[in-house]
């Protein structure tokens, strides 16, 4: 007996499906400004620093056994060891590890990581295909554009409703930018978005565990495969991002169809990446930032009775964990990054270690931190008064943390984070070359030289 349902849904929503894919197929190759090319250097170069930092972690070598058992190809690599699997599972690693550490690029707009599921899937194809390292960077812009916008349209009622929008998000600039290398036309990368639509991945409960760094490195698996499905013929619904019953209706109340097609092929999304100093969540540095500052001002660990924190709700919401019991589950502590600003002056991947977080002058300092909601602090901003035994009272707000728009990090503070992530791995030897290489990835002619540099 069929069900008498009222579906509240826009039947009449622009074409966007085939706007993107147009723009993705046709647009030309460097057809933006200097300064938009220039931050999909960086946010190459952040990527790779961050999936190289993080490729003999845990999850890495546990992701890396599975796919072994399906006895893969050695298509592309792994990047910072010596195994070669298929592209697919190479776009699955390397996506996962460029997360694992909390430590890659953020899109503030929608809190969306594009380059874990974009450029993981997109190395892995040119890889495989020896494309040049124009190609990449022109993918990279274009999938990062797709996926962004489509979450621009869609923020922030999907991510409210539990979504994690990195890799819900991710599986169709992940699809773009595979579906530009193989140099799809017009209506196989409409079939190529419309595949990946039905691959959504990711759920904000996995935060603090594995399987967070697991939604981009699915979501890049998924697209490599929905171009690679499109390219040999596969077909999927014209309409499968805006139809009533298609991705962005089904799992938003909000669906903003102009966010996709305004200033589409003028403004680029990428434009506002940004990229961390920190390893953990985004939401966590300005009161990271103000607990250095603290610091800075000679606050020491010893002498402070309490650290009094006000910050908007959803800092709480994200990362309220009191007790973190690892570095996983640290990330996503407000406490944490308060107790390590405080006593390291610092937030790296090191400060984030199992060990660290068990210390028990960690735990202690965590325990003095008092953290208030306050309605009138925006999301990006922090209010924090250091209380000493003595009674002096120590305050520092920072309305914009390091790392943000308002205060990016520079080249210089981005090859500093990659030296500091890629030297225990490749050791100090190959970071020279590597930083050249990446800097001049437009003009590479086969983009296998540079991941050659970039594995053990």
């Amino acid at each position: 007996m069929a069900r008498n349902t009222a579906v509240a849904a826009d039947a009449h929503a622009p074409p966007v499906t085939a706007a993107l894919a147009r723009f993705v197929a046709t647009h030309g190759s460097r057809g933006w400004s200097d300064a938009v090319d220039h931050e999909a250097q960086r946010t190459f170069f952040n990527w790779l620093g961050s999936a190289i930092g993080a490729a003999r972690h845990e999850s890495v070598n546990a992701a890396l056994g599975a796919v072994q058992m399906l006895q893969p190809a050695p298509q592309a690599s792994v990047l910072g060891r010596s195994e070669r699997v298929d592209m697919a599972s190479a776009a699955l690693i390397n996506g996962i590890a460029s997360h694992t550490f909390d430590f890659d690029d953020t899109h503030l707009k929608t809190i969306i990581h594009p380059a874990g599921p974009v450029a993981s899937a997109v190395l892995a194809l040119a890889e495989h295909q020896h494309l040049s390292g124009r190609a990449v960077l022109d993918a990279l812009v274009l999938g990062v554009d797709v996926a962004c916008r489509v979450g621009n349209a869609v923020y922030p009622d999907h991510y409210d409703r539990g979504w994690h929008i990195t890799g819900s998000t991710g599986m169709l600039g992940a699809a773009a930018g595979c579906a530009r290398l193989l140099q799809l036309n017009e209506p196989q990368t409409t079939m190529a978005l419309g595949i990946a639509a039905s691959q959504p991945v990711g759920l904000r409960e996995q935060f603090g565990t594995m399987t967070k760094p697991f939604h981009p490195g699915a979501a890049a698996r998924a697209g490599l495969t929905a171009a690679l499905l499109a390219k040999h013929g596969f077909t999927a619904s014209a309409r499968a991002l805006e139809a009533p019953r298609g991705l962005m209706q089904t799992y938003s109340v909000k669906c903003d169809w102009r966010e996709i097609t305004d200033q589409l092929g003028e403004r680029f999304e990428i434009s506002f990446n940004t990229y961390k100093p920190f390893a953990c969540g985004i939401v966590v540095h300005p009161s990271i930032d103000a607990c250095i500052q603290l610091r800075a001002q000679g606050v020491k660990p010893d002498d402070i009775e309490r650290i009094e924190l006000k910050v908007h709700a959803l800092v709480l919401e994200l990362t309220g964990k009191k007790e973190p019991v690892d570095g996983l589950s640290a990330k996503f502590s407000v406490y944490h990054g308060c107790a390590a600003g405080l006593i390291f002056g610092r937030a790296g991947e090191g400060e984030y270690a199992d060990a660290v977080v068990n210390r028990p002058d960690m735990a202690a300092l965590r325990r003095k931190v008092v953290a208030t909601v306050d309605d009138a602090i925006a999301e990006e901003s922090a209010d924090v008064t250091a209380v000493l035994r003595d009674g002096q009272r120590v305050h520092v707000f920072v309305e914009h943390a390091i790392g943000s728009l308002q205060r990016p990090m520079s080249d210089a503070d981005l090859q500093a984070k990659f030296t500091h992530l890629v030297q225990p791995v490749l050791g100090q030897a190959r970071i020279g070359p590597l930083v050249n290489a990446c800097a001049r990835i437009d003009a590479i002619a086969d983009i296998a030289s540079l991941v050659a540099l970039a594995r053990d």
